[in-house]
């Protein structure tokens, strides 16, 4: 193939695009760990993950280790068939969450959302879905209808009816929401475009208090705070919760596209031809998959979550900016809000090399691989620091 320059790529890529993505003028090649470089050889600190794809940072050598040798054995094969890779995985993501030993494999978030929500209603028989408001669960229909934000809502409707929005860590309106005619309650412990919210203690609980009372199933949405990123496998691990079905996807397979629903004995009526993903479960994915997840364990990442985002996080509530007006999270999931507007603040971070995010129009979103530094978690306060003690209001 022919080398392009950058150039060309910018002019290729902006010629044959969808226009569905607001594209940033950088053109990377090249990432190990936390960090990614661009093609002049630019170094940037990784602190967007691919939205949280790069739990074990970029090219990590066990899963690169095992997509090449299971590429030259079988790369694809439908779930009607046995596979040794698959049987693998099964195993060991049966075991991350007491009381959740059967899995669906799929290949992205939303398709988990999308299947959770079906399973639960052939499971009940019951059309009714209730979710929180700020929730982000997916783009695609069925997912898109327990989205909350009406920027992603808009020119789609109407949505697949049956669905409802109660206030986040509202007991009461929980409470009256769920009917006997609700198939599930869909909550993210910690909402992430949403603006990284942390649910409490005693709402989860009421969650499945109430799921259980009324014949509800409670579907927990871990697709961005999954694996490790909030100090446990899962953030739900934090409440002495078991959800009924569990979605997982992003960094489930160290990078490569891939999606699962976790799922408990409550689940009714899964029969064959109730649902089915192609791809799903593929042998490529889920020898990336068990190398993710051992790669995960051995390297003790959920504990080094959980201390390097305690020290993340108080270090930047020690940042003297009035800017500031509240730093929250879980782990290595990090909101810092802020006073206004944050694009300025993303733009000279970037322009610093580092990325990060937004979630919603007001907070900095830091999602970083789990196998951060503290050298490169020092050199981001240091940069944070510089940046939101800058006057970039006018830009």
């Amino acid at each position: 193939m022919k080398t392009l320059s950058a150039a060309e790529i910018i002019e290729i890529e902006s010629r044959h695009t969808s226009g569905l993505y607001g594209k940033q003028p950088i053109i990377f090649v090249r990432g190990q760990g936390a960090l990614l470089w661009d093609i002049d050889g630019v170094e940037y600190l990784d602190c967007a993950s691919g939205h949280g794809v790069a739990n074990l940072g970029h090219a990590h050598p066990r899963v690169a280790a095992a997509l090449a040798e299971q590429s030259t054995k079988l790369i694809t094969l439908f779930e009607t068939f046995y596979n040794d890779q698959r049987a693998a995985l099964m195993q060991k993501m049966g075991t991350l969450v007491a009381g959740l030993e059967r899995v669906f494999f799929c290949n992205s978030g939303t398709e988990s959302v999308e299947a959770a929500i079906k399973f639960a209603r052939i499971s009940t028989g019951r059309p009714g879905v209730v979710a929180a408001m700020r929730a982000f669960h997916g783009r695609t229909m069925g997912s898109l209808s327990a989205t909350y934000n009406k920027k992603y809502r808009e020119g789609f409707e109407p949505l697949v009816p049956g669905y409802s929005h109660v206030p986040y860590n509202n007991i009461e309106a929980l409470d009256k929401a769920i009917t006997s005619e609700t198939a599930a309650f869909i909550l993210e412990v910690v909402q992430g475009e949403g603006g990284v919210y942390v649910a409490d203690l005693a709402y989860v609980q009421a969650a499945r208090r109430i799921c259980d009372e009324r014949g509800a199933l409670l579907i927990v949405d871990e697709v961005q705070s999954g694996f490790g990123r909030t100090g446990t496998w899962f953030a739900v691990q934090f409440y002495d919760v078991t959800p009924d079905l569990l979605c997982c996807a992003k960094s489930l397979a160290g990078g490569v596209p891939m999606g699962a629903v976790l799922i408990g004995p409550a689940v009714k009526n899964l029969t064959p031809g109730v649902h089915g993903s192609t791809f799903g479960g593929n042998p490529l994915s889920c020898a990336a998959g068990v190398a993710a997840l051992e790669a995960i364990e051995a390297e003790d990442l959920p504990r080094q979550a959980a201390e390097k985002g305690r020290y993340l996080m108080d270090k930047l509530r020690q940042i003297d900016s009035p800017l500031i007006r509240e730093v929250r999270g879980r782990g290595l999931m990090v909101g810092i809000e802020l006073k206004q507007k944050v694009q300025p603040y993303l733009k000279e971070l970037q322009a610093r090399h580092i990325l990060a995010l937004n979630a919603g129009l007001t907070t900095i979103r830091l999602l970083p691989p789990l196998v951060i530094t503290y050298e490169q978690i020092d050199h981001l306060l240091e940069t944070l620091t510089a940046v939101l003690t800058a006057d970039l209001s006018a830009e």
